[in-house]
């Protein structure tokens, strides 16, 4: 069955109702959707599998978590969902390699300047430009000392909206394990 962007009028609330009762008539059905969509979190939500198409060409092919968690190019990266897409000297000052890679919002953490960083992960030192409170989370726009600008998310579990007012211009010190790096081909 062929589903051509049939959520695309609804309000959020509504298309997210749609989403659960169109992907549970395919499972009691059992036949095969084909769900085009450019919502991004709409095709993670409604998908077994995703192809992300590029001009035309199929840049990806995989479930929604080898799409979401392990992008194979710049383009999947960043068309599904929020990336850091980190290349050149920026990239070589965290990783020691010039290759791009990438290394979603949510799996940094904001730690103090200076904040031992272990092992098994990268880090780099930069200043909080932009805070974006947002109920349930906070973004995040760091500026990097080694050039190039991360955008991290997190979880207000022990934050205040008082305290995220208060973290902009704040020197910080970000990290992440460096098994959530993936490093990128380019893309044609």
């Amino acid at each position: 069955l062929l589903l051509d962007e049939p959520l695309g009028a609804l309000d959020l609330k509504l298309r997210q109702e749609m989403q659960v009762e169109l992907k549970a008539i395919q499972q009691r059905v059992g036949i095969t959707f084909i769900f085009v969509t450019h919502d991004q979190e709409e095709a993670l939500t409604m998908s077994d599998r995703i192809a992300v198409f590029n001009h035309g060409r199929i840049e990806q092919v995989g479930t929604p978590a080898e799409i979401y968690e392990s992008p194979a190019t710049t383009f999947v990266a960043g068309f599904v969902g929020i990336s850091n897409v980190v290349s050149g000297d920026a990239a070589r000052a965290i990783t020691g390699r010039p290759a791009s890679f990438t290394v979603r919002p949510e799996k940094i953490h904001l730690r103090e300047p200076g904040a031992p960083t272990a092992a098994d992960e990268y880090s780099a030192d930069g200043q909080i430009r932009d805070v974006v409170y947002l109920g349930m989370n906070t973004r995040y726009r760091v500026a990097l000392d080694c050039g190039s600008d991360l955008t991290v998310v997190e979880q207000n579990l022990r934050t205040t909206s008082m305290d995220v007012l208060a973290a902009r211009g704040r020197r910080v010190r970000l990290a992440w394990e460096r098994a959530h790096s993936r490093t990128l081909a380019e893309s044609e």
